[in-house]
């Protein structure tokens, strides 16, 4: 229950956000002290429809690269360091990645991006990923998309030049928590792709990971550090600790400190799309849909080719029950 005498405290920071002002992580984290899920969920959801109407976001990736990764990132199967079992392959087929493009691009997915393994694409495949992206443009009216590691500015522009428009690259938590969760690369090097990204065209999708052992500040300050980068889009990944990685044994966060945290972000980054990604499933009916309608406007969404129908209806029809557009 909140108290009456700090009421006027969420009016203003609210009404700060609807007027496009952030709040800041202290004013976030006194939201969390002070108020309930249901009460934060509700105002967050107001901020959600002032700045994004009623429409979710919505994308589609597929793995057009899998294993072999030489980072050491503690949460990740593909790493090299780990040992996971996952299916491990180079370059995905061509025509498979424009089959997978024209599925989602026919049942109005809005963009589909191409995600490879590793510290970034190698100069020698970029041609390759370039001649997939071309193709898939030629033959769809899908958004195309690409995260491929920490590219250099000449490799960026090549994937603007083949028709992608937006950039991906994951902050995955705060830039004071990073260093623990990962050594082979550091926050600073993802702003500079980033920031290359940008200068070079594209828009920005970039946020992280929850539930990594980071406190309720780190989430806040990622989604703060995602904003001032330029993100127009911020995925909120959930731990799905994965056996054989660093984090396997990481209990799991609950649904209402999920429900929450979306919610405070929102606050922190009022006009940007804050996208469901991966561990969604975890999560009951009820939470999903307190999330939707509790500052979460995008969602990525489907599957690969042998799930994408039934997995696409299903939100589809969630969304419709909701009232939101798609």
């Amino acid at each position: 229950m909140e108290p009456s005498s700090d009421t006027t405290f969420l009016d203003r920071v609210l009404q700060r956000a609807l007027e496009g002002v952030p709040a800041s992580t202290a004013d976030a984290l006194e939201l969390d002290r002070l108020y309930s899920t249901d009460t934060l969920c509700d105002a967050a959801d107001r901020i959600r429809r002032r700045w994004n109407g009623n429409i979710v976001d919505t994308c589609s990736i597929i793995n057009a690269r899998s294993g072999h990764c030489s980072e050491d990132c503690k949460w990740c199967a593909q790493s090299a360091r780990h040992h996971t079992g996952i299916t491990e392959y180079d370059i995905v087929d061509s025509d498979e990645a424009v089959a997978a493009a024209k599925a989602n691009g026919e049942r109005g997915v809005r963009h589909f991006s191409l995600v490879t393994s590793g510290r970034k694409v190698a100069p020698a495949d970029m041609d390759r990923f370039c001649s997939i992206f071309r193709k898939i443009g030629k033959e769809t009216g899908i958004g195309l998309c690409a995260s491929m590691g920490l590219l250099n500015r000449a490799e960026l522009r090549q994937l603007r030049e083949a028709g992608v428009t937006r950039y991906h690259c994951n902050l995955e938590t705060s830039s004071d928590y990073f260093p623990t969760l990962c050594t082979t690369h550091s926050h600073a090097d993802k702003l500079r792709t980033i920031a290359m990204a940008r200068e070079e065209g594209m828009e920005i999708c970039c946020g992280g990971i929850i539930g990594m052992g980071e406190t309720m500040a780190d989430r806040l300050k990622l989604a703060e550090e995602a904003r001032e980068a330029g993100a127009i889009s911020i995925p909120v990944n959930i731990l799905s600790p994965i056996k054989g990685t660093a984090l396997e044994n990481t209990p799991l966060i609950s649904e209402d400190e999920i429900a929450r945290s979306v919610a405070l972000m929102r606050f922190v980054a009022p006009k940007a799309i804050l996208r469901f990604a991966g561990g969604r499933a975890r999560l009951s009916p009820e939470t999903t849909e307190r999330i939707l309608l509790g500052g979460m406007n995008g969602s990525m969404i489907g599957d690969l080719l042998t799930t994408i129908g039934s997995r696409i209806d299903q939100d589809y029809a969630m969304f419709d029950r909701l009232g939101l557009e798609h």
